[in-house]
């Protein structure tokens, strides 16, 4: 007799049968383990070790060589789907391919990040796609396909999609609060997730770590309201690292961890990302909370079956059958041709009067120029190159070495001090700098080796490359261009290869000597602490436990700075002599605003607006190409400059696609995922989550931008034409001709918006409904069809509570921007307009205010609903349409806090006081006569600390 495979390995078995099975052999301590990132193997049931996380977000990351794609703002900039999902497939490949040879490799991937690009001057702008909920959602989905696979039972890999939710800034990131409206929540932040899980491709999400509405992310009802209604696949909720301890560390939202794990584990988390691989913390919390009463048995085993359920999908207890099992697709030609291609599309036209595309076949000199000129940035997300091409790398290659030249910009400085010149010791650095085992980035070795000789002061002066990347922060090299950092021992060494590591230890800022005419000391920003000079090397010493600042200032070395040369000077001398110069400007995406800091201004550092100026001062026909993880503020540019481009960082086939756009080889079609401003003064506040109230994005923005959202230029020239839009049952069908009236064959994005014309309430000034990425040859045009669900051209009603498309006439047009429109079309959607708020019925919650001043949501209890509290003096709610019938004699409020509660309607004011309630989700109800009858606006004040949940209203018996 053929002896049966237990139940949990049959492969027969539905998963959800075979999870119920494994869960009922496991013990208690079994399934609690389960709960941490890095479970343990359960070797008397052949169950090897589990870990969630891998990152992936724009190729594998952090676990040595691998095909680098461009930065995830890249992906979105080229508004390709299909492009998209064939990066995901390569990047999941890789990820299977690295598995195959180090069981260290997850297949739990954690990516994409799809958080909305709110606001430019996020630092980790460069992990999302687009400030577009809708394009976002389409690149999401295509992405999440690839990593998953299309086979209908085992996945590729099992995304997880970060960070839930409304999270845009780095600043207090752990403390800070997201004020989030109903109609943001709805029309926009949980829009950019719902789109990949409905379609069926992902495993799972990670909160964030900071607050929205008071509440911390890790506790969220919406992770069930929201998240879980979306699908019927049982998705995990992976932490964010350490964000479970922050829940009582940081944020001192639960007096105790077993408390805050319960909540979490309550809430829908379900693995827990904390202390590193040292379980004992998290799962000691975990048994503790049982043993108090806070959880029980049910709450644990739901948790460890949606993560046994992923782990099914992933073939672990399938190897046999698992489709992916055996893929070694690594470094293909496919994939660096697709690594390529993907860095071609992503290249943005800003502005061209005709001076591009070059002619390699014209003759001629081009001068290179730039600070990143001859880089190819990573950032923290990105794996180990194994191919690199820079900027002067491709236009070598493109158009011939002898034809071009390079300038970087860099000053050339020499450091004076008491004790003589600072002085780099001669070595052999080798090529190993920054690297771990089997050529994974490690971070140890990225804050500096410690077997290379630290810097002393002498005779002898070493002349250092000095950049400022703005905000004063700098870097200096050596002759040799390796970077000057500060290793674990606190000795400054010239040994690394590019500024990396989560705590940066390559960067330093000048603080002026005012006792020393001309002397600067030199504080080293990953520590804190101070250069000095001392007999065995030059170090870092103090602030510490035992020295204040003002004493560590003291005793720092004070330096003199000789400039030996300008870098602008070498940039004007090089575009002087050139015909054409390419002056290469951005950022590094470790320094200039990343994961834990956001960037403070958008405008370009002083150092390379002194080179571009300096380059078209010397030859007008200067190209300004911008490398960035983020938009930059180049009005004066764009009014001097023939030609300007921008491109996120391109990974490792950067230089060679950006020759290839700079030559004509390629016609330039990436779009703007983002609108580009003209200058801080447009910016709303960085926790000014309402881009409603605050007329945020290019949704709302009413004023004009530098480069709007969806803007991009190309070689060849586009027509619209035959634009027609009907609604057909549930969907808005639209069909258009576009057709390419130019001389070269060149992609084209054609984009579809959507406005309500006369919209009850503050609706988009026009919506991206859909987008498409086509190739014409010249002379050729093609039909393009869109299908669109008339919900897309809703709207989250807060006066009853549901979405909503109101009817009466929009307008549908097409064009190559947000503001490029070509063509327009009408159509009207039939249907009863909804009524005024029925507040007799349903009375007033505080959030669904239809506009407010100087007030935030918080938390209404730890666990569920909003409150809303005034931030400020001048504070205000209006409650517009509010039917109140045949009459009302009374207002009644429920609020905490202490303070009163002003309600207006029709020119009558009721003042309601709150006495001061024991603790903030104390709430009590007040009332006080107010007579209202008919159609009114509603208007409320908060004074003191008021937290108002809800507002009722009575009349005459009621």
């Amino acid at each position: 007799m053929t002896e049966q495979p237990e139940p949990f390995r049959d492969p027969e078995l539905p998963f959800a049968r075979r999870v119920d099975d494994l869960v009922g052999r496991l013990t208690l301590d079994e399934r609690i383990a389960m709960l941490h990132q890095f479970a343990p193997a359960v070797d008397r049931l052949g169950l090897g070790a589990f870990r969630t996380g891998q990152e992936a977000l724009h190729g594998v990351a952090w676990m040595g060589p691998a095909t680098v794609f461009p930065q995830a703002v890249g992906l979105g900039a080229t508004w390709n789907d299909d492009l998209v999902r064939r990066v995901g497939e390569a990047v999941g490949n890789e990820v299977r391919a690295k598995r195959a040879k180090d069981d260290r490799v997850g297949l739990n991937v954690w990516a994409p990040t799809v958080n909305l690009l709110r606001h430019p001057l996020w630092g980790r702008g460069e992990e999302g796609y687009a400030e577009d909920a809708a394009l976002t959602s389409a690149i999401a989905v295509a992405y999440t396909r690839g990593l998953r696979g299309d086979h209908p039972q085992y996945w590729r890999t099992a995304p997880v999609l970060k960070h839930w939710l409304a999270h845009n800034n780095e600043t207090d990131r752990d403390t800070s609060s997201s004020s989030v409206r109903p109609r943001v929540l709805h029309e926009y932040d949980l829009r950019a997730f719902r789109g990949a899980v409905q379609a069926g491709a992902v495993a799972g999400v990670m909160p964030a770590y900071n607050l929205v509405n008071g509440r911390p992310n890790h506790v969220s009802p919406l992770l069930a309201q929201q998240l879980r209604s979306w699908t019927d696949r049982p998705l995990v909720v992976c932490s964010d690292a350490g964000a479970p301890s922050n829940l009582v560390d940081s944020e001192h939202y639960f007096d105790t961890h077993e408390e805050a794990t319960a909540a979490a584990l309550k809430a829908g988390v379900d693995t827990f990302t904390d202390h590193g691989q040292d379980s004992t913390v998290m799962t000691g919390r975990i048994r503790r909370a049982l043993e108090q009463g806070l959880l029980d048995e049910h709450d644990i085993d739901t948790a460890v079956r949606r993560l046994l359920e992923l782990r099914c999908s992933l073939g672990e207890f399938d190897p046999g059958l698992d489709p992916y099992a055996n893929i070694a697709a690594f470094d293909t030609a496919e994939h660096r041709a697709l690594a390529q291609e993907a860095a071609e599309q992503a290249v943005v036209l800003l502005k061209n009067d005709g001076l591009l595309p070059l002619d390699p076949g014209a003759g001629g000199t081009v001068a290179v120029v730039g600070l990143l000129a001859d880089s190819c940035k990573l950032d923290w997300y990105s794996g180990t190159l194994i191919h690199r091409s820079t900027p002067l790398d491709g236009l070598r290659a493109r158009f011939g070495a002898d034809r071009v030249t390079f300038a970087e910009g860099a000053d050339l400085v020499r450091l004076k001090c008491a004790d003589g010149w600072l002085r780099i010791p001669e070595t052999e650095h080798g090529d190993d700098a920054g690297r771990g085992a089997e050529g994974a980035l490690d971070p140890a070795l990225l804050a500096g080796r410690t077997d290379l000789p630290p810097l002393t002061c002498g005779d002898t002066p070493s002349e250092l490359a000095l950049v400022d990347w703005g905000d004063g922060v700098i870097t200096l090299r050596d002759p040799a261009g390796r970077y000057l950092s500060v290793a674990d021992d606190g000795y400054v060494r010239a040994s690394a290869d590019e500024p990396g590591g989560w705590i940066v230890q390559e960067t330093f800022r000048w603080e002026e000597a005012e006792e020393h005419a001309g002397g600067h000391r030199l504080l080293h920003i990953g520590t804190g602490r101070y250069v000095s000079v001392a007999a065995d090397g030059v170090k870092v010493a103090g602030p510490d436990e035992e020295i204040s600042r003002s004493a560590a200032a003291d005793a720092a070395t004070v330096f003199e700075i000789e400039v030996t040369a300008r870098g602008e000077d070498a940039v004007a001398r090089a575009s002087a002599a050139a015909d054409t110069v390419i002056v290469v400007v951005g950022n590094d995406a470790h320094i200039n605003g990343r994961e834990t800091e956001d960037r403070t201004t958008l405008d370009l550092p002083a150092h390379q607006e002194r080179l571009w100026r300096a380059a078209h001062t010397a030859n007008p026909r200067t190209v300004l190409a911008v490398t960035s993880a983020y938009p930059y503020a180049l009005a004066e540019a764009q009014a001097a400059l023939p030609a300007l481009l921008w491109t996120a960082h391109g990974g490792q086939a950067a230089g060679t696609a950006l020759a290839r756009i700079l030559s004509g080889d390629v016609s330039p079609a990436g779009r703007l995922p983002q609108t580009w401003y003209t200058s801080d003064a447009e910016l709303p506040g960085l926790l000014d989550y309402d881009i409603i109230g605050s007329r945020q994005t290019y949704l709302y923005y009413e004023g004009t931008p530098l480069y709007p959202f969806g803007h991009g230029l190309s070689y060849a020239a586009f027509t619209y034409s035959a634009l027609t839009a009907e609604i057909d049952g549930d969907l808005l069908r639209v069909s258009l001709t576009v057709s390419n009236t130019g001389e070269v064959a060149a992609d084209e994005v054609a984009q579809l918006y959507v406005r309500a014309v006369s919209p009850s309430v503050v609706r988009p000034l026009r919506q991206l409904v859909g987008h498409r990425r086509l190739h014409l040859a010249p002379g050729a045009g093609r039909r393009v069809d869109f299908e669109i669900p008339v919900t897309e051209l809703g709207h989250w009603d807060v006066a009853h509570g549901r979405w909503t498309v109101e009817p009466g006439p929009y307008e549908v047009g097409a064009g190559a921007s947000s503001s490029d429109i070509r063509l327009t079309a009408a159509v009207t959607v039939d249907g009863e307009r909804p009524g005024p708020r029925p507040v007799l019925r349903r009375g007033l919650e505080a959030a669904d205010y239809d506009e407010q001043r100087a007030t935030e949501i918080v938390d209404r209890t730890r666990t569920d609903g909003d409150a809303v509290t005034a931030t400020g003096p001048g504070n205000e709610l209006l409650f517009q349409r509010c039917d109140f019938a045949d009459g009302i004699r009374t207002v009644t409020a429920s609020a905490a806090g202490e303070g009163s509660v002003e309600i207006t309607v029709d020119g009558r004011t009721a003042v309601i006081g709150v006495p001061a309630t024991e603790g903030r989700y104390d709430y009590r109800t007040c009332c006080a006569p107010l007579t209202a009858s008919g159609v009114q606006d509603v208007r409320v004040t908060l004074r003191g600390t008021v937290r108002l949940a809800a507002l009722s209203f009575a009349g005459d018996g009621r």
